[in-house]
């Protein structure tokens, strides 16, 4: 027997990558395979949230700058921003892997800022193995930031839009 003979089994990449395309054409959202000693686990889809309470952490004093008193905000805008932003709605990666903005090089992209929403438009798409994962809205509103660029690696649940619903 030659040992130029390369073993095939559960766990090569091919195995794998037909598993992730079926897991994507019947919409699950697990596979869990054991051979022997070896394991393989692949899960997609939103994570159970977990609740993460934050130890007392002590709250410093504002710094003030020259001519500011106690009693004097450090900038009207700073606030506005931030309340702005808690009402946005944050439209995060479903999965890992590479972000593409567009269908096709050369297309024009999935969305733009100033660009209207609603929950079926796709946003975008993210490519794990050669398999593409379409990345839907899933909410109404105004496309106003933009956070990650074309063929950038994203991470699951990181931020990759974020939408002003009124």
């Amino acid at each position: 027997m030659s040992n130029n003979v390369k073993k095939t089994g559960p766990f090569d990449v091919k195995s794998v990558e037909s598993l992730v395309a079926l897991m994507t054409e019947h919409d699950l959202s697990e596979i869990y395979l054991r051979d022997g000693n070896q394991h393989l686990r692949l899960r997609r889809g939103a994570a159970a949230p977990s609740v993460v309470v934050p130890a007392a952490v002590p709250v410093a004093a504002p710094l003030l700058t020259a001519g500011q008193s106690v009693g004097t905000p450090a900038s009207d805008a700073k606030p506005a921003a931030a309340a702005a932003k808690k009402n946005l709605i944050e439209i995060k990666s479903e999965t890992v892997g590479t972000f593409y903005a567009q269908a096709k090089p050369g297309e024009p992209p999935y969305v733009k800022v100033g660009d209207r929403v609603t929950p079926n438009k796709v946003v975008g798409q993210v490519e794990v193995m050669k398999t593409y994962n379409e990345i839907q809205a899933n909410c109404t509103g105004v496309i106003v930031e933009i956070l990650v660029e074309n063929s950038k690696y994203v991470e699951f649940g990181e931020v990759l839009f974020r939408v002003d619903p009124s």
